[in-house]
């Protein structure tokens, strides 16, 4: 899919927004927390990847991945602190 830097930078703009709402929303993490979240993600690094098609999903679609991430990311944190 072609698409212009125009209309990328809006899908990905309004996408990384949803994600820390549902992030705030969902998961109870300050704005703070919720934007470090997204920014450090993997999930954003391949959204911000035009060749992905990332920004072609659902925000709820992108979210579940970036769920999937950082609960991987909070078990490692767990096993690493004792």
């Amino acid at each position: 899919m072609n698409i212009s830097e125009q209309d990328f930078r809006f899908m990905t703009e309004g996408i990384t927004s949803d994600l820390i709402q549902m992030l705030m929303d969902r998961k109870h993490q300050t704005l703070s927390q919720a934007i470090a979240a997204v920014y450090n993600s993997n999930v954003y690094s391949a959204l911000m990847r035009p060749s992905t098609g990332l920004y072609a999903q659902s925000s709820g679609y992108i979210y579940h991945y970036l769920t999937k991430e950082l609960d991987i990311e909070h078990t490692s944190d767990k096993c690493l602190a004792h």
